[in-house]
């Protein structure tokens, strides 16, 4: 008897959620207006539950009211899509493709946008009751119904047959748990769908950047994190104060790690393939995310000559990794390679490094010692660009910004700033001597003389950042390559004309969990070195890098190989 047309895709499809409202089947829209029941004798044998944010249970004893652990993960991605947007991210991105994705991975997983098959058990997060099923449509949601992320917090509505399913569920069980299905959640089997985690709300961001072609790298969302701009470490302590965490919910969304690069990638490639998702956006040579513009990125941080991006161009072209087939994301396609695309720009760096300076410990100080007594007798033009003084000035920068992050990592606080109660009668006691704790640590500080923690920086997609401007001559972007190129049939060529292969045969051992083994003791210095610097800017392990290094090199030089001793050699010709 409800005729009227839907306000966003004018259909009249309307059906009844569990709270009496109308909802379109259609787009999914859910209206302020009910249904009022005239007649009740067809529900006399039914039991009927509503939780929403009027009617939802209310806990006497503590004032906390009966949440859920996606509810949780849902105010998490909303508080992290929220800083995200603060930082600069497209708008659309918090309301249109991460809610959509949040919306598509409850449904996948049975919690949400499903139908509710009558007969079955209780299980982790689908419980379906038939004698609690009122409304047999099979297009009507049944858990967390059309929600979106930028409804206010608290504003959560939850299946009915699911929340007092679990309920009792929960009261008969001795494991605390503030949420309602805390305690089933960390018991249900893993292989039967991909469990929400901490980690895996980073994954969704990435995913939701990574569709937008934002100019965030994974790089750069994990070190954000990391420097507080981006809600992770103890985010719960956001949470409305009526959802009460205890027992297992803090092991839920307590996080005392910092995230995982690796951990976060494979996350984002596991839960793609479990929405089905189709192919990305492609990555143009316009995108961010190209290996030509990260690489200029890369090189301005690395405070290394300009030129040396016309030698990072002229290899992508050459191994066509630039292609927007071998770039696009194609989730669930096992048959092509998934790209890191800021190790993929570093690796390109590296490998124009070797080519033109070699990286073997002697030959790139030869060249810096040509280059040296250049710049000594000829004051005309650019400087030359000399390798030596180069690692002295990014040595030092680097030791003393790694230095700072070490320290910064040591004296980080697991626990969170907000006091955590669990009942009203022991709210007084918990602020008070939380109250305590900090005037002692405030009195201690002053005694001891210990510096007050600076505030966090701002967030830059620079860690390290060089200006021309500098009389000391600290700056290399200006600097000339002249003294390494030769001219050769009208190209620029490099003057050496050897190359070491870092690894003669890539490593198919899938459980290695490598393309190829890295050892410090087995590798020259500089190339160490230059590793260790791009692996301070990504925060990744320096073997990430070095594995992607030993992919292009043999796309490079796959058949060009000969060996000598401790290093494998190959001619250029």
């Amino acid at each position: 008897d409800f005729n009227e047309r839907c306000a966003q895709c004018s259909e009249v499809n309307w059906g009844l959620t569990d709270g009496g409202r109308f909802y379109c089947r259609s787009c999914h829209n859910v209206t302020e207006r009910t249904r009022e029941v005239a007649n009740t004798d067809f529900i006399s044998n039914t039991r009927i539950q509503t939780i929403s944010k009027d009617l939802r249970k209310q806990e006497k004893t503590d004032g906390g009211c009966e949440w859920y652990v996606c509810e949780g993960f849902q105010l998490v991605l909303k508080k992290q899509a929220e800083a995200l947007e603060a930082l600069g991210v497209c708008p659309q991105m918090k309301d249109e493709i991460l809610c959509n994705f949040w919306r598509r991975y409850l449904q996948k997983s049975k919690q949400a946008y499903c139908n509710r098959p009558a007969g079955e058990t209780v299980k982790a997060l689908s419980v379906c009751d038939s004698s609690t099923d009122v409304d047999s449509e099979s297009e009507r949601p049944s858990l967390l119904h059309l929600l979106s992320l930028s409804e206010s917090e608290g504003d959560l509505q939850t299946d009915c047959s699911f929340a007092s399913s679990t309920s009792k569920i929960s009261e008969s069980t001795s494991v605390c748990s503030g949420s309602v299905d805390g305690s089933m959640y960390l018991m249900k089997n893993q292989k039967e769908k991909l469990r929400m985690t901490m980690p895996m709300t980073l994954s969704f961001c990435y995913m939701a950047l990574l569709w937008l072609r934002e100019p965030m790298t994974l790089s750069d969302l994990l070190r954000f994190v990391v420097e507080g701009h981006i809600p992770y470490l103890n985010v719960f302590q956001h949470f409305p104060e009526k959802m009460k965490l205890c027992g297992l919910d803090l092991k839920i969304f307590c996080v005392e790690s910092w995230p995982v690069y690796e951990e976060v990638y494979n996350k984002m490639l596991e839960l793609a393939a479990f929405l089905d998702l189709p192919r990305f956006p492609d990555i143009t040579d316009s995108c961010f995310l190209h290996p030509d513009m990260l690489c200029m990125k890369y090189l301005m941080e690395a405070n290394l000559p300009d030129e040396l991006h016309n030698w990072t161009c002229r290899v992508v072209k050459k191994i066509c990794i630039g292609e927007a087939d071998f770039l696009t994301l194609v989730p669930g396609n096992k048959s092509t390679r998934k790209v890191k695309y800021d190790v993929l720009a570093v690796a390109v760096i590296v490998v124009v490094l070797k080519l033109l300076f070699l990286l073997d410990d002697h030959y790139e100080w030869l060249l810096s010692d040509f280059a040296e007594e250049r710049n000594k007798n000829n004051k005309e033009g650019g400087p030359y660009f000399e390798f030596k003084k180069w690692y002295k000035v990014i040595k030092c920068s680097l030791d003393v910004e790694q230095k700072k992050l070490d320290e910064e990592r040591a004296k980080y606080l697991w626990r969170c700033e907000k006091p955590l109660f669990y009942s009203a009668q022991k709210k007084s006691k918990v602020l008070k001597r939380r109250q305590i704790v900090v005037n002692l640590q405030n009195q201690f500080g002053k005694l001891s003389g210990s510096v007050q923690p600076a505030e966090k920086p701002n967030p830059s997609s620079f860690q390290l950042s060089w200006s021309e401007e500098n009389t000391d001559g600290s700056c290399f972007h200006g600097h000339s390559l002249k003294g390494i190129l030769q001219e050769k049939c009208g190209l620029l060529t490099a003057v050496n004309p050897d190359y070491w292969l870092c690894t003669v045969k890539l490593c198919t051992e899938k459980l290695c969990g490598h393309l190829a083994h890295y050892r410090e003791v087995d590798f020259p210095q500089s190339y160490h070195f230059v590793l260790r610097l791009f692996s301070f800017l990504l925060r990744i392990q320096p073997s990430y890098i070095h594995d992607e290094v030993c992919v292009i090199e043999h796309k490079l030089f796959n058949k060009k190989l000969c060996k000598k001793p401790k290093y494998n050699i190959c001619l250029r010709k």
